[in-house]
């Protein structure tokens, strides 16, 4: 089979998927976006780069945002959100942070295929993602993937993050050259 059959076969997928997911799930974790104080985002591996650029887009569009991780990241406080994107669930750094962020009474959100495993339990909202993982088998989802497992759910993530993203954008009224205005411009 050659790439570009793969290409489509990845979108139907994606497609397909995408049409699984809770609306009121998405709207949800908007709400919590849009009252928080400050928005901190955090994932490991593919689907922290995903995250990251979910938090590089929050900032366009205005709001103190962070990437966990970076020494610029200030510390989590009570009023403020933490956006945790985790296929399993179970990530050891991304469970620690959520129990951190609980501690200190901060709001906790997550994107992630297992919400009944610890960083679902512990959040505040969640996203529930279609998609295969070899860090968690529990038999919990009969779904396969003609891509390496987790792609689906990376790419999913990401589609969902800036999907919120033109939502958010709507709610605050901003325009591209809004956006365009807090883009970095020292690169």
């Amino acid at each position: 089979m050659s790439s570009y059959n793969h290409l489509i076969k990845i979108i139907d997928e994606l497609s397909a998927n995408a049409q699984e997911i809770n609306s009121e799930q998405l709207d949800n974790v908007e709400h919590l976006i849009e009252k928080a104080n400050r928005i901190f985002v955090a994932g490991a591996g593919r689907s922290g780069f995903a995250a990251r650029a979910f938090a590089n887009r929050l900032m366009h569009l205005g709001y103190q945002s962070y990437f966990v991780g970076e020494p610029t990241t200030p510390s989590i406080q009570k009023g403020d959100l933490l956006i945790i994107g985790s296929g399993s669930g179970e990530t050891d750094s991304l469970v620690t942070m959520a129990k951190k962020a609980k501690k200190v009474e901060a709001t906790v959100a997550t994107l992630t295929i297992f919400p009944i495993n610890t960083i679902g339990s512990l959040a505040d909202a969640y996203i529930t993602l279609p998609g295969v993982t070899s860090k968690v088998d529990k038999g919990e989802s009969d779904l396969t993937s003609p891509q390496p497992k987790g792609s689906s759910f990376e790419q999913l993530s990401w589609l969902v993050y800036d999907s919120m993203i033109v939502t958010l954008k709507n709610k605050k009224n901003q325009s591209d050259e809004d956006m365009f205005f807090r883009h970095a411009n020292l690169e």
